[in-house]
């Protein structure tokens, strides 16, 4: 199935072959939907390295995340190359225009994983990322709590940002910020937002990186601020039984709003109708000195410093052990 794409035709290779079994959405339809949502879906990715996570055989088979440029690529897939926390690289795609959403659809691609950077400052994030993360016995409305609670100190903090719905149970909030501070810098600057909200609400917030520890509250993953951790784009579709979609939306929306009402059948007669609800994030950049200030803050005046990295990570300067705390019971941690 050839199809438009821009200025270019790009060929669907089995066209009906059925995606999500539950709603009979073919690979088709997905195509479809990223190039009708290509315009605003470009904003996000513009410049940046992205990671494809494909679902070859649909929904209901296994995924994985591409995060080289895949074998066979066009000529105008662009890339840009990107440093892992163990010190390889790689080159990723960097999409350019809706052919490459396209492509990377046809290819099984359901959401586009965007670094935090953007060429060629790519050890440089220009993006704040907060992921409200709702623990067993939570739901999205109780991620919309905290998301509101987040709301009031990052204005606190001197800056704004713009929340949109995971596709599943959790909300996603992105701040615009100047590309002068490392990965290292943005996740301290992290943990210090998300510090003082759970401070705030702690029977409904929590930053603690150990699943027995969190209780039944949203978790504020400050992780997803390090190095190579990326989160679905807005306007990506998830891998869910109903195909929903990461929506950005309004702060007041998120109220009312439920993860399920944004789908690849719905949301392109949304867009159309209300435009894109982050139209403004690129509109100013903020600085991160008063989030870092309170992360200085808490280490002198609370003993609270840096939280564990993922066990995958090497071991970072000043991180406590990364040893659960079920475990650290009884052991000399100082040996």
């Amino acid at each position: 199935m050839p199809g438009p794409a821009g200025e270019r035709t790009v060929r669907v290779s089995n066209p009906d072959k059925v995606y999500f079994p539950d709603r009979s959405i073919t690979k088709r339809q997905i195509v479809e939907y990223y190039l009708a949502v290509s315009e605003p879906l470009l904003r996000v990715l513009a410049q940046r390295p992205v990671t494809l996570k494909r679902f070859v055989d649909g929904v209901t088979g296994e995924a994985f995340y591409a995060k080289r440029v895949p074998r066979g690529a066009p000529a105008w897939v662009d890339s840009v190359e990107i440093t892992f926390p163990s010190g390889r690289t790689a080159s990723e795609v960097c999409p350019t225009e809706p052919a490459v959403l396209a492509w990377a659809a046809n290819l099984g691609t359901f959401d586009f994983h965007p670094w935090p950077v953007r060429r060629p400052l790519v050890d440089h994030p220009d993006e704040l990322r907060v992921d409200l993360d709702p623990q067993p016995g939570t739901g999205f409305a109780d991620a919309a709590v905290v998301a509101a609670v987040l709301r009031e100190v990052l204005a606190e903090a001197g800056v704004v940002g713009y929340p949109k719905t995971s596709g599943g149970r959790g909300i996603h909030v992105a701040v615009r910020i100047r590309a002068q501070w490392s990965f290292v810098q943005v996740r301290r600057a992290v943990i210090a937002l998300a510090r003082e909200v759970a401070r705030r609400i702690p029977q409904q917030a929590t930053v603690s990186w150990w699943k027995e520890e969190r209780g039944q509250r949203v978790f504020l993953d400050f992780n997803q601020a390090a190095r190579d951790r990326t989160i679905a784009s807005a306007w990506s579709v998830r891998g869910t039984p109903r195909a929903t979609v990461s929506m950005p939306v309004h702060w007041d929306d998120l109220t009312d709003v439920h993860p399920d009402d944004f789908d690849v059948l719905t949301v392109p007669a949304l867009l159309a109708q209300r435009g894109d609800p982050h139209a403004g994030l690129d509109s100013e950049s903020f600085g991160l000195e008063l989030l870092l200030e309170w992360a200085l803050r808490d280490e002198r005046d609370h003993g609270l410093g840096d939280l564990p990295y993922p066990p995958e990570y090497p071991k970072m300067p000043g991180e406590p052990l990364r040893v659960q705390p079920s475990r650290a019971k009884g052991r000399n941690l100082s040996s």
